[in-house]
């Protein structure tokens, strides 16, 4: 078994003992999760849906999230022009433990969160993806609200079932990049549109028990070159990758994997220029920030440290037929982050 072991067959995620049946990578979600057959302890299981909608140089962040012992909901509005700012704002629920009925498969099902000042709803189907929030208070008491429709064709994403060294723990996880955005989100008096010829979403849906100590590397954009859809997911210190890796391209539908991708941060801050390099050579990359959109919560059992940098990507991808996809200044993020949940 490689480093990219391509699951092909539907089957159950998990064996009777709650270990991942074939650790690996795939285009669909062909394994399917089932909640009742984990054989954790509720409190350690983990399951969120995050959607990141990117626009010319603004965005927006949703997260419905159920993480065991605490439950995080959060909304982050990007402004990434001239005046670089952002504001994410987090409610947070102890011990939902499932309450939240997070659905076991991405395709189908809603996902929401109600409360009497937040209510998030993404709803999947008929080939897109529909995200409504309204958020009272959201900054220095003005309510948030959108309304996007993502795009989703039948096409392939990034799925990946690792395990981590130790017994009953695992991450299943996918990625969907290249959903052309359309919709908007109003705040203070300004609506920021999305325009579905340039402009996309990216959906995260994790599921898995982990492990308490974790640091990963998680980097995603995507943009339209001449009429094509052009998307990139990569990262590492998700559990054990000796089977697979998350490292994916996208172009106009198809995934082409890659080996290995190297963040290179500065030790001189988050915000002077990285460069991403690849063990196979196909993805080779400048990123210059425009934000870091960090965070750092200590709760004494739960600390995150969190980098996400915003900022703008130049270099060259290689598609699996050697052919190069040059990009300049793509919007995208890339992200170190360090949590002990």
């Amino acid at each position: 078994m490689g480093r990219n072991h391509e699951v092909t067959g539907i089957q159950a995620l998990l064996n009777s003992r709650g270990e991942l049946a074939e650790p690996g990578w795939s285009r669909h979600m062909l394994q399917k999760y089932d909640r009742s057959m984990i054989k954790a302890p509720k409190w350690r299981i983990k399951e969120w849906d995050y959607y990141l909608v990117l626009g010319k140089d603004f965005g927006a962040a949703f997260t419905v999230s159920d993480d065991g012992y605490i439950g995080l909901q959060s909304v982050s509005l990007l402004c990434l022009g001239e005046e670089p700012w952002e504001h994410t704002e987090t409610v947070l629920n102890a011990f939902p433990m499932g309450k939240l009925n997070l659905p076991a498969d991405s395709s189908a099902g809603v996902t929401e969160y109600k409360d009497r000042r937040l209510h998030m709803r993404f709803t999947p189907g008929n080939g897109q993806r529909h995200i409504r929030c309204v958020f009272r208070d959201f900054h220095e008491g003005k309510p948030l609200k959108c309304d996007i429709t993502l795009d989703h064709p039948d096409m392939e994403s990034m799925v990946i079932a690792t395990p981590w060294d130790r017994k009953h723990a695992f991450y299943y996880n996918q990625k969907i990049n290249c959903m052309r955005a359309s919709g908007y989100v109003l705040f203070d008096g300004k609506r920021y549109e999305f325009n579905p010829e340039t402009d996309f979403g990216t959906l995260d849906w994790g599921r898995g028990v982990w492990t308490y100590d974790n640091t990963w590397y998680w980097g995603s954009g995507n943009a339209d070159i001449d009429g094509n859809s052009f998307g990139f997911n990569i990262g590492y210190g998700f559990g054990n990758t000796a089977a697979a890796t998350e490292n994916v391209l996208f172009y106009n539908g198809k995934a082409h994997k890659l080996d290995d991708v190297t963040f290179h941060i500065p030790e001189t801050g988050y915000m002077d220029p990285w460069k991403f390099t690849s063990s196979d050579g196909r993805f080779e990359m400048e990123f210059v920030p425009i934000l870091d959109r960090a965070a750092d919560l200590d709760f004494k059992v739960i600390v995150s440290d969190q980098h996400q940098v915003f900022g703008r990507m130049s270099g060259t991808a290689v598609l699996d037929d050697g052919t190069p996809v040059h990009i300049r200044d793509v919007l995208c993020f890339a992200e170190k982050v360090h949590n002990r949940y």
